[in-house]
């Protein structure tokens, strides 16, 4: 299934499912469903049954405003470096393959709709795009096996891990580099795990201004969605909703010295999964 966070004409934002081209509200589907996204993960083992069945009248996709499916997250972590053809390209910068997982965090200020604004920072001269695979947390918990992460996954999300490079850089800690007002768009919906089997064959792909950038597959990923839950909850309980940026293949701006500026487009695509589309802005 495709779950999304819509409203129309400036209405309510609700959550939906997309079918055959039409968004449908889940209240409609299922009175009383949840209205909070992470409370529909969390309940959908209950809720899923009940939405195959249910018939609604919709609404056609282009007719709706699309928002962040989870706007509030308790936790948005990053994995670094984590495409073998994206380290190969910060070679001459040093860069060599990690032999541990590299993690930082998202400030969750940082979501943004998947087709809304990206504010290029007034402090920031070095503002540069990162498609990832998003993937999102569906029953979670602690220390998940790798045999056992495939069931903790509810579904994933194309994401833009939008970054101040000269802000990451400043310090060995990333967080404000990658924390900035509206740089974390996900979208455009939440495609089910059982909709996408296996992630680690999807091709992943940027645009900026209709110029191809980067152009890869989840099966160059050094550590795998698997190994990457495995990680993180041997630190902290993974919980409903919780989103994950899997890493960024090759092709980024740092890498050519191409950076974002007010006017640009940047259109990220995976597989399966959909298209987010982005408009540099300065920021207000």
């Amino acid at each position: 299934m495709k779950l999304v966070r819509f409203s129309i004409g400036g209405g309510a934002v609700r959550p939906g499912l997309v079918k055959d081209g039409h968004v449908l509200a889940l209240e409609d589907l299922v009175p009383g469903a949840p209205s909070d996204m992470k409370q529909v993960i969390a309940e959908w083992d209950t809720l899923s049954p009940k939405l195959e069945k249910a018939t609604a009248e919709g609404v056609a996709l282009g007719d709706v405003r699309l928002h962040a499916p989870i706007p509030n997250p308790e936790k948005i972590m990053a994995i670094g470096l984590n495409y073998a053809d994206h380290v190969e390209e910060a070679k001459s910068a040093g860069v060599t393959a990690p032999e541990s997982q590299i993690w930082f965090c998202k400030m969750a200020g940082s979501i943004n709709d998947p087709n809304g604004d990206v504010e290029k920072p007034k402090s920031s001269e070095k503002l540069d795009y990162e498609v990832e695979m998003v993937a999102i947390i569906g029953k979670g918990g602690r220390h998940i096996s790798k045999d056992d992460a495939p069931a903790a996954v509810f579904g994933y999300a194309v994401g833009n891990d939008f970054s101040a490079r000269d802000w990451q850089l400043k310090t060995h800690q990333w967080v404000l580099g990658k924390s900035f007002d509206t740089h974390a768009p996900i979208g455009p919906c939440i495609v089910t795990a059982d909709e996408i089997g296996d992630p680690h064959r999807l091709a992943i792909k940027c645009w900026v201004n209709g110029e191809l950038r980067q152009n890869s597959n989840t099966k160059h990923l050094i550590f795998s969605v698997w190994d990457q839950l495995e990680e993180l909850s041997q630190v902290m309980a993974l919980k409903p909703g919780d989103i994950l940026f899997t890493g960024t293949p090759g092709g980024v701006g740092m890498a050519q010295q191409l950076f974002l500026n007010p006017g640009d487009v940047v259109r990220c695509e995976i597989e399966g999964l959909g298209t987010i589309e982005n408009r540099i802005v300065a920021e207000a």
